[in-house]
């Protein structure tokens, strides 16, 4: 179920970049760029928490 939503939400945000790309390139690359970041910052804090729970 969890990678149902992740593929779910990675469709969602692709779709949604390429929507901003249709008005702007420039507006989307920096879409892009900042919700990779999101995306990255998310990754880490999930991995940081799992860690603190093993513990």
């Amino acid at each position: 179920m969890t990678r149902l939503l992740f593929v779910l939400e990675a469709l969602f945000v692709l779709a949604a970049v390429a929507g901003v790309g249709m008005w702007s390139v420039p507006a989307s690359l920096v879409l892009a760029g900042v919700l990779g970041v999101v995306a990255v910052e998310r990754e880490q804090a999930g991995r940081k928490a799992k860690e603190v729970r093993r513990r």
